[in-house]
């Protein structure tokens, strides 16, 4: 699906605040309601618009400690790992990449012996090699919106 301008000014606002309602979105772009319940439609049915969310201060939440785990993989199993990886509640990323390992994931995760366990636990599952835990310090920008 090829989008327009009007379909990027939509997503960017979207992106901004989700909870702008369809009236909202159309009088900031000086448009119909019924236009843009049309297109955010479309978009939805595209997949690209995948759902609606809020963003989360994790830390607020007890989440102090980021990891960023590299997985190097054997057997050309790395598919199966990922989806397996993926499953997991402390996951917010699992990332399939080029370079020395297979696999980046990005988890979350309130105290230190959490932490522990989950890296035991990657280097348990089958076809795991090998696993690099890095420890985040500090969280300079966190968000995966593109405005």
């Amino acid at each position: 699906m090829k989008l327009d301008e009007t379909d990027e000014k939509i997503l960017k606002n979207l992106m901004v605040d989700a909870r702008l309602s369809a009236r909202q979105l159309a009088l900031k772009l000086g448009m119909s309601t019924v236009t843009i319940l049309s297109r955010i439609k479309k978009l939805e049915k595209a997949k690209i618009i995948c759902g609606y969310t809020s963003i989360i201060d994790h830390e607020k939440l007890g989440y102090s400690l980021t990891a960023i785990i590299e997985i190097i993989a054997k057997n050309d199993k790395i598919e199966e790992i990922e989806n397996e990886i993926s499953k997991f509640e402390n996951v917010c990323g699992v990332y399939d990449i080029t370079g020395s390992a297979d696999t980046v994931i990005i988890a979350k995760f309130k105290e230190r012996d959490e932490l522990s366990k989950f890296v035991k636990g990657l280097a348990a599952i089958s076809n795991v090699e090998n696993t690099i835990t890095y420890v985040v310090l500090n969280t300079v920008k966190e968000d995966f919106r593109l405005t």
